[in-house]
């Protein structure tokens, strides 16, 4: 029986080329499998006719963009997750459910391999070999543009020389990754980190110097899920998609930064995220008056350390899961609305209501009603500091000998 090999299939030009490569290279038949994270672009079925005319024995599509939205989205908008405080893993979230389809297709139609069209340089590479092996530790991984020598000009040359029916340009010179959550630029004219990104690398964001009129949107969260926008209720991609528009068409989520890339070099990236950004901004704002200030505290390290382990391919590992259960734990009282103005590249709130907010009206007045007793402040503050005084005594005493 001819060996099988499972290719995810974005229906660009190096994973169609890399149809053909495989099978020359291998003697493999290659299955092509393309999964829908709510990526937009082509239909899903112009995809899969690609693939099959590039020569794939088998093409397969995968729709997952509620499944990316429920239970990849959420728990990332759960942890307020941003690597390096800027990056809201708009590629890092969606590798665990593709790796998840290739992985089952690997097992429906036979394959013993799983290829992606990665480089040695990037993060992905480790994101969906990691993934591959801990969801098929039995299934071999090959990478044909590391592994195989599959260069951007070798690509453009055999599709050219096999008359594939994709379109061969050198003239777009970006490396382009999208999904409903957000969209990552790289590579060509930004690779010079003093050049400033141009209008035309934008698709998802409007130019934020000359917006429309603000937009005042409210959100509606339930255990920190958002459920309704404007007091009609959605789904979690539906709340996204719909903040992808209104937010996006006032140029909120632009990101421009320099990040630290799991292989050690750094790399300067171009994100796209109106609805994810919006978002977290919001579920963050709820998370103020609803949970207890060290609970937060401790959340926002929790955070940080779950934004780096997915970031680093780790999606699936026992430290991620455990930090997600005390995540999940922080969540059952961020319940409530939070009212926010769209305009000019911000996202700012101006009103927030709870019916478990920690937030007392009458502690906090300083009008007539106020209920704090101020007398306990003076002990609070001699106890606070004692420590503080103690040692700086100490410190004056060893200076004076």
């Amino acid at each position: 029986m001819t060996e099988r090999i499972v290719l995810a299939y974005s229906g660009g030009l190096d994973t169609s080329v890399a149809i053909g490569w495989i099978g020359e290279a291998t003697g493999a038949e290659v299955i092509a499998v393309a999964v829908d994270v709510g990526q937009g672009g082509e239909s899903l079925e112009t995809i899969r006719q690609r693939a099959l005319g590039c020569g794939a024995v088998e093409a397969y599509v995968a729709e997952a963009s509620d499944e990316f939205a429920n239970e990849y989205c959420m728990p990332a908008l759960k942890a307020n997750a941003l690597y390096q405080g800027h990056y809201p893993l708009v590629s890092a979230i969606s590798r665990p459910v593709i790796v998840k389809h290739l992985v089952k297709a690997a097992r429906e139609f036979g394959a013993t391999t799983v290829a992606h069209g990665c480089t040695g340089k990037g993060n992905d590479q480790v994101r969906f070999e990691v993934g591959i092996q801990t969801l098929g530790p039995d299934l071999k991984c090959i990478a044909p543009v590391r592994d195989l020598a599959l260069t951007r000009d070798k690509a453009i040359a055999f599709a050219e020389e096999k008359g594939l029916p994709i379109e061969t340009t050198k003239k777009n010179p970006y490396s382009i990754d999208q999904n409903v959550w957000g969209r990552a630029v790289e590579t060509g004219y930004l690779e010079d980190i003093w050049n400033a990104p141009t209008k035309d690398i934008y698709d998802y964001t409007a130019t934020p110097e000359f917006p429309p009129a603000p937009d005042e949107v409210t959100i509606s969260f339930e255990a920190g899920v958002p459920v309704a926008i404007d007091g009609v209720r959605v789904t979690p991609l539906q709340a996204i998609k719909d903040l992808n528009r209104r937010a996006g068409a006032q140029g909120i989520g632009r990101i421009d930064v320099v990040e630290d890339r799991l292989v050690g070099i750094k790399s300067r990236e171009i994100y796209e995220a109106p609805g994810a950004m919006a978002l977290i901004t919001a579920h963050k704002h709820l998370e103020d008056i609803t949970i207890e200030r060290e609970q937060a505290r401790f959340k926002a390290t929790v955070g940080q350390r779950w934004s780096e382990l997915v970031y680093d391919g780790q999606w699936f590992s026992p430290l991620k899961r455990s930090l997600d259960a005390f995540i999940e734990d922080t969540q059952r009282h961020v319940t409530g609305d939070i009212r926010m103005m769209l305009h000019g590249g911000q996202a700012i709130v101006n009103g927030r209501r709870s019916e478990t907010s920690l937030y007392d009206f009458d502690l906090a007045t300083y009008d007539t009603g106020d209920t704090f007793d101020q007398s306990m402040a003076r002990g609070f503050i001699e106890l606070w500091g004692m420590s503080a005084k103690v040692a700086s005594g100490r410190d004056l005493r060893v200076a004076g000998q």
